[in-house]
């Protein structure tokens, strides 16, 4: 993966600070214990100017995770949405991956977090396909981790927390190191849960299936969007448990995020699926089409800078 390339300005705590003074002290409290909670947002390029994805509901769910840890974040949804606006403008980019980040910081030492400051800061930076150009044309080849997805009642999907992608980095590492793209978890009732930072679907017979949030997966924005999308191009859609076969026997599979965007999916545990397959391309056509502002029916998803 290519390093990672500066910008000017981050956002921190209120204020646009350099790039590189952008720091914490050492004792931070989420460097220690992960007490901290994210978001991962896309701005495309348009005729009409950057324009931020489905802004406001990410950041309506960055305060949802804040929430859940009893992080006060010190600013309103709106606030955030123009602090993210602002941290484009003055990097002056066209298109980039944007990164909220909310944390606890230096003061206290220990488990419990709720004594140490909240801070927050806001990065944007020019970052193009998550797996490269080639996987959304070809597809990737994924792997089932021996890794089991964390439980609900243990470190909870819904909350995009730092600490609970721990998890995530073991299972990618294993897949990188067994010669996968990337890797599935499966819940501790071995049900497919998600990829270890995508969702998930599977055509068969026509079907569009994704596994349910009761599963224990993190509800997606580009997962909701896809469905909506899919349901209004005609096709049937369903929330329901997959267990690992489900995959080997699909027609077709791709995998959605904020930064993976819509991925086919070639072969799963080394069981060819096959190449991108039709619904799958409309899929992804129109998702791209509706970031880039070229349909009408999707403005509302477009934030602009």
């Amino acid at each position: 993966m290519a390093e990672l390339p500066k910008v000017d300005k981050i956002w921190m705590d209120g204020e646009l600070v350099d790039w590189d003074k952008a720091q914490v002290h050492v004792l931070t409290h989420a460097l220690h214990y992960g007490s901290g909670v994210f978001e991962g947002i896309r701005c495309y390029a348009t005729v009409d100017g950057p324009a931020v994805f489905r802004l406001t509901e990410h950041m309506e769910r960055f305060e949802r995770s804040a929430k859940m840890l009893f992080m006060d974040l010190g600013y309103t949804v709106e606030e955030m949405v123009e602090a993210v606006k602002e941290t484009i403008r003055v990097n002056n980019l066209p298109s980039c991956y944007i990164r909220p980040l909310a944390f606890r910081g230096y003061g206290i030492m220990g488990l419990d977090p709720i004594p140490a400051p909240v801070q927050v800061i806001i990065a944007a930076w020019p970052w193009e396909t998550y797996m490269g150009e080639e996987a959304l044309r070809e597809g990737v080849d994924v792997g089932v981790s021996s890794w089991r997805q964390r439980g609900i009642n243990s470190l909870p999907p819904a909350i995009k927390a730092t600490g609970n992608y721990l998890n995530s980095a073991l299972a990618r590492i294993e897949a990188n190191q067994h010669g996968y793209n990337e890797a599935i978890l499966l819940n501790e009732q071995g049900m497919v849960t998600e990829g270890t930072g995508e969702n998930l679907f599977v055509v068969r017979d026509g079907l569009i299936s994704t596994p349910p949030v009761s599963d224990g997966l993190l509800e997606g924005i580009t997962r909701d969007s896809i469905m909506q999308i899919a349901l209004n191009l005609g096709y049937d859609v369903v929330e329901e448990s997959l267990v690992r076969t489900d995959l080997y026997t699909a027609d077709e599979m791709f995998m959605t995020g904020s930064a993976a965007e819509v991925v086919p999916v070639r072969s799963v545990d080394h069981r060819v699926i096959g190449p991108a397959g039709p619904v799958t391309m409309d899929l992804q056509e129109t998702f791209f089409k509706a970031v880039k502002g070229e349909l009408p029916e999707y403005a509302e998803w477009l934030e602009r800078v």
